[in-house]
């Protein structure tokens, strides 16, 4: 059975509340629209728990992503202030959210390797 640090479990646990914080509690007309496409794909605290890195996607297409960003950036004080209400550490992190390309960019090999594929078969 496979055990988890310390660090894991703060990581998992500051994703989870950040998401349901994000879905629910933030009333930013910036991410009104956008924020049921926001997806935290991780967490990664510092030793010190001084910093949180938020990784986030979004299904919304590269032309919100900016105003995305900014309305994350902009409610970081808000959520870091209520994850403080929700998680009992000594210290909360702030938090720094930054875009996470991995999904998209797997989703454009994937694309690719059908597309190889396909010009396979016709070949």
């Amino acid at each position: 059975m496979k055990s988890f640090s310390r660090s894991e479990r703060v990581n998992e646990q500051i994703r989870r509340e950040l998401a349901d914080l994000i879905r629910s509690g933030i009333k930013d007309p910036r991410l009104s629209s956008h924020v049921k496409l926001v997806t935290l794909t991780d967490v990664e605290v510092t030793p010190d728990y001084a910093h949180a890195k938020v990784f986030y996607t979004s299904l919304s297409g590269p032309e919100q992503r900016a105003a995305i960003d900014h309305g994350l950036k902009a409610a970081a004080g808000f959520l870091r202030r209520e994850l403080g209400k929700r998680i009992r550490i000594h210290h909360i992190p702030e938090l720094h959210f930054v875009y996470d390309e991995s999904v998209e960019r797997g989703s454009e090999l994937s694309h690719l390797i059908d597309e190889a594929v396909k010009t396979g078969r016709s070949e």
